[in-house]
This record gives C-alpha cells, sequence and structure tokens, in this order.
C-alpha cells in the first residue's frame, strides 16, 4: 500500500507539472523552419521611447513618419518590446528589440511567431493581429507592444 501512494503522489505531481508549465503546446508548433530568425535584432534597451522623423507626416497613411518603440510587454517566458517602422504614413516593418531567447522553446516559439506577427501587421497596417497557435503570450505582449508603439506615431 506504501508503494502505490508514492507512485499516485509522483503521477500526480508531474500531471501538476505538466499543467503549470504548458509543455502539451509544443506539439502545435512546425518541426521546420525557414531562414525566420534574420530580420530580428535584440537590444539592452527597457525604456519606451519615439523617434519621429523631423520630415512629418506625410504619404496618405494615418500615421507620422519615424520610428516608434513600444512598451515591454511580458510574454510569461520573457519580455517582448518592439519598434513601428512608419514611412510615408504607413508601417514599413516592425523590428523586434526584446523576445525571450535564453530558452530552446523560446526560441523555436519566436522563430516561427514573430515573422508572422510581423507580416500580419504590415498588412493590416495596425496592431489588430491573429493570434499565433502555439504562441498566444509572444502574441499577446507583441500585440500590446506595437499598440503602444502606434498610439505615439498616431498622425
Amino acid at each position: 500500500m506504501k508503494k502505490f501512494t508514492v507512485a499516485v503522489l509522483i503521477v500526480g505531481a508531474l500531471m501538476l507539472y505538466s499543467f503549470l508549465y504548458r509543455s502539451s503546446t509544443v506539439a502545435l508548433l512546425p518541426t521546420n523552419s525557414t531562414d525566420a530568425g534574420s530580420s530580428k535584432s535584440v537590444s539592452s534597451t527597457n525604456s519606451a521611447s519615439s523617434t519621429p522623423n523631423t520630415a512629418g507626416t506625410s504619404g496618405s497613411g494615418s500615421y507620422k513618419d519615424g520610428s516608434y518603440t513600444g512598451s515591454v510587454a511580458d510574454a510569461f517566458y520573457g519580455n517582448i518590446q518592439v519598434k513601428a517602422i512608419i514611412q510615408n504614413g504607413k508601417i514599413k516593418d516592425v523590428q523586434f528589440l526584446q523576445y525571450p531567447n535564453d530558452r530552446d522553446r523560446s526560441i523555436m516559439i519566436n522563430s516561427y511567431a514573430d515573422p508572422q506577427l510581423t507580416t500580419e501587421a504590415i498588412q493590416a497596417q495596425n496592431a489588430n493581429v491573429s493570434i499565433v497557435t502555439g504562441a498566444t503570450d509572444t502574441s499577446d505582449a507583441f500585440i500590446q507592444s506595437l499598440t503602444n508603439a502606434l498610439s505615439q506615431a498616431k498622425a
């Protein structure tokens, strides 16, 4: 009876561990990766600042030209911070300044999710992007940081 009780406790602890650390979401990510991580840049800055272009608003877009740094957003396994590049009043690029990259799983998630989020934001010309399956926390943090950056760029 004593061995059975110990076995039940161990199995229960493993189940609790798996629920707490969301290990089941790894299966949702693809195993092949294209050269997705090459467009990322890492910065050690933690401040949310903007550096607008002195040229002001140009083109037919709804944003002021310049580079706008979003706030740092918590993505559970680390922080996400993006910079929106506005040119001719439109989102030209979104660069990741910070993203979780200290664990293999975080690197895998971000190499898959970051390019999708960036592409969708440029296509939509706003922060209303779809959540990437298997990267919910990353997607939510991206949306939060980009929303902050774009609010600074409002014309």
